[in-house]
Order: structure tokens, then C-alpha cells, then sequence
């Protein structure tokens, strides 16, 4: 039986350098490596914790992995991020970014939101509470 150790979003974007922009600027995660180092790049990363991101331009992408072409880019795939300080996050968020889910405390024992990026990949955060 495999032992997973870790799970990294790759996200597919059509402009790398503004989502490593919105990640690090917005939501305040380091920024990782880029490829190449100076833009125009094709791939980068930004980490948090133990939470870490990449992002891949569509035709580097689609090179890779020709299934990909043609498809829509973010529509469907949602990221879910645990934090602490979930109302803090919110309060700073909700005039730099587009509020898609308000916060709340869900029954299952979350206080949540979600923001969309701007690809439209929608991230969840959330406090155990």
C-alpha cells in the first residue's frame, strides 16, 4: 500500500506572473521558484506552511500534456486551505479579493469563506472551531 507524503495544486493559468502576483501580494504566500528566472515565466511556486502551490502556463501545460488543450482553465477545481485566523484572513481579504462563499460557520464545525482567484480557481479557507 503506497505512503503519500504530500499534495501539491498545479494549477494551469493563463498569466503566471499575475497569479504569483494575487498569491503572494493578496494572500500573502512566499514566493517559491520560477521558470525562467526572470519572467516572461512558464512555471512558478508559492508556499505557506506546510501548504505549497504551482503554477503552470497553458501552452507550457498543453506541451506537456496534450489532453489539456482546449480545456477551461479554473472553472472547476476548488482548493481547501485549514488556517488560523480565519475572521482576521476574511477582514483583510474581503476588499482585495472576490468573495465567493461568505464566512460562516459550517455544522460540520468550520468557520469558513472562499475567495475566487483570478483564474476562477475557488479557495476555501478555514478554522476548525
Amino acid at each position: 500500500m503506497p505512503h503519500y507524503t504530500k499534495l501539491t495544486p498545479n494549477l494551469i493559468v493563463a498569466s503566471v506572473e499575475r497569479s504569483l502576483a494575487f498569491y503572494v501580494d493578496t494572500l500573502g504566500f512566499a514566493r517559491g521558484m520560477t521558470v525562467p528566472d526572470q519572467p516572461p515565466f512558464v512555471f512558478a511556486s508559492v508556499s505557506s506552511g506546510g501548504v505549497e502551490i504551482f503554477f503552470n502556463d497553458v501552452k507550457a501545460a498543453t506541451d506537456e500534456y496534450p489532453g489539456f488543450a482546449g480545456k477551461p482553465i479554473g472553472a472547476t477545481a476548488t482548493l481547501y486551505v485549514e488556517t488560523r485566523g480565519v475572521d482576521e484572513l476574511h477582514a483583510r481579504l474581503k476588499s482585495k479579493a472576490t468573495i465567493v462563499m461568505p464566512l460562516e460557520t459550517k455544522f460540520y464545525g468550520s468557520r469558513e469563506f472562499a475567495i475566487e482567484d483570478p483564474d476562477g480557481y475557488v479557495i476555501t479557507f478555514a478554522e476548525r472551531v
